[in-house]
């Protein structure tokens, strides 16, 4: 295993086959605090974070924005002995990640599409050789049977699934690949594994317990209320307006800016309108190449550029403590989305704005997302169809499966590949190859077809609730966090625009100013 700095008073455990976590006590975990992380102490849950992990119990954290989600499995890793996998769905959170914990002594490394070659093998040997205590890397790279061999060998003892809500089909960021490297967790003998999100509703929970197969999840949530973030919504009549009002917010703003946008067109003519205006701002998106998106997050991060404007590419587990604002360009397609994403703002605990400019017909752009979200009825036809024509033999693997029908979505694909898995249509062998059932080719795809039209179905409602809260004169955080499966026994939070207009009313009114 790799060195780490000692913890002044961690006797060194000669033998690994005596878990370490059994023999951690409170006061272990508050040397590692201390002395690697340099902290005072732990925030509200997460001391139960720990213990449940460290108890090796497989454990769902919600937890919001700025509530340390990071070191829940941090603290838990320098107190056992093997490694530690952190799957995450953004390659900007992991590069941010594993430079902090290197910066702090630790081994950390990453495996993703992004870095040079050259950086994976160096990687790759350290996993082999189990000199390593962290290991970053995404789905698809989980799911690939080259990386899922090597951490097979090499004592892992703890899987942290971070943005756990993309593992769920009913999650506002529904990533198919996590669906693909779930099925390899099996391959790294039995792991503790340790979920984290912001946010996650009862059908999104029971969805992650499902997905993950693992029997009852230890649920840890410590709610969703940031009592520093101010939410505001100005709305606007036109795209013009909407830029002019854009300009006049970031050049009031004190400190660092998220300008959110829904597409990368939207990026780069906000950042074309920004050179024009002469402000400072780089930009983030999954079209840039590797080397761009890493300058742009660096500048930012280290605060040479005090603006970025990015797609939701950039953002989740990003941690910049002093992000004064962030401001969506684009509606948000459900509030589940905004709350991670204005989430960014006030890590640090100190006031800030989210603020959402807000254009009816914006709802037109969310919806064309919505209609190629899902697979349709026609979709599975084509599938079960490409299926029939192409088997040679009796299981396939994806690539030769996405071949045969090159018409369809390489996500659509996955997707439908999982329903027919869940639906005991398809069998999913070794080496992630799909082995077909006889019933495939008689059962009714109806009851799939159904299910996916009432997910199409539930994103219409979300979004509606989304111009809700855009248009509400009520309290604006009590209606995000009731859209979140919040209780909220108040009923003014003192900080958003609605709240504060109708304060000022009141003293105006006690005054006989009105």
């Amino acid at each position: 295993m790799s060195t780490r700095p000692r913890v002044p008073g961690e006797t060194p455990s000669p033998d690994h086959d005596v878990p370490m976590k059994s023999r951690a006590s409170g006061a272990r975990v508050s040397r590692v605090i201390r002395h690697v992380f340099g902290l005072a102490g732990l925030r509200p849950g997460q001391q139960a974070v720990i213990d449940a992990v460290l108890a090796k119990r497989h454990t769902l954290a919600i937890m919001p924005t700025g509530a340390g989600k990071s070191l829940c499995y941090q603290v838990p890793a320098m107190l056992m002995p093997g490694m530690t996998v952190v799957v995450s769905p953004l390659i900007a959170l992991m590069r941010d990640q594993c430079d902090k914990l290197s910066a702090l002594g630790l081994e950390a490394v990453q495996v993703n599409s992004a870095i040079p070659s050259g950086d994976v093998q160096r990687a790759r040997a350290m996993i082999g050789r189990r000199a390593v205590e962290f290991v970053f890397t995404t789905p698809e790279q989980l799911a690939a049977t080259e990386l899922r061999q090597l951490l097979a060998g090499a004592a892992v003892d703890l899987v942290v699934i971070d943005e756990a809500h993309c593992i769920s089909q009913w999650g506002h960021d529904f990533r198919p690949a996590y669906l693909d490297a779930l099925s390899g967790l099996r391959a790294l003998g039995s792991p503790t594994v340790l979920a984290l999100t912001a946010t996650a509703t009862p059908e999104v929970i029971a969805d992650i317990e499902r997905q993950l197969d693992l029997g009852p999840l230890r649920v840890i949530n410590t709610g969703a209320h940031r009592p520093n973030l101010s939410y505001q919504v100005r709305p606007v009549s036109s795209d013009a307006d909407k830029q002019r009002q854009l300009v006049d917010i970031v050049r009031a703003t004190t400190g660092s800016t998220v300008v959110y946008a829904a597409t990368v067109r939207h990026v780069d003519a906000l950042q074309a309108l920004f050179r024009e205006e002469g402000i400072a701002a780089t930009s983030y998106h999954g079209r840039r190449r590797a080397v761009e998106r890493g300058e742009s997050q660096d500048a930012f991060m280290g605060g040479a550029v005090p603006i970025i404007i990015a797609t939701n590419a950039f953002g989740m587990g990003i941690d910049k403590p002093d992000i004064r604002t962030v401001v969506h360009y684009d509606l948000p397609a459900s509030l589940d989305v905004y709350y991670q994403e204005s989430g960014r703002a006030g890590r640090d605990g100190e006031a800030a704005d989210c603020i959402l400019l807000f254009q009816r017909r914006d709802r037109g752009l969310q919806r064309f997302f919505m209609a190629g979200r899902y697979p349709t009825h026609d979709d599975f036809l084509a599938l079960i169809e490409g299926l029939r024509s192409a088997t040679r033999s009796n299981a396939m693997t994806v690539d030769a499966i996405r071949s045969a029908m090159p018409s369809v979505a390489a996500s659509k694909l996955r997707v439908m590949l999982a329903a027919l898995k869940q639906d005991g249509l398809v069998r999913e062998r070794r080496g992630a190859r799909y082995e077909l059932r006889p019933q495939l080719w008689t059962a009714s795809i109806e009851p799939l077809v159904s299910a996916y039209e009432q997910r199409r179905q539930r994103d219409q409602t979300k979004l509606e609730q989304m111009v809700v809260y855009a248009q509400t004169a009520l309290c604006r955080t009590r209606v995000l966090l009731e859209a979140l499966g919040e209780t909220v026994e108040w009923s003014q939070c003192g900080t958003c625009d609605n709240c504060r207009g109708l304060s000022i009313r009141a003293e105006a009114v006690a005054e006989g100013a009105a």
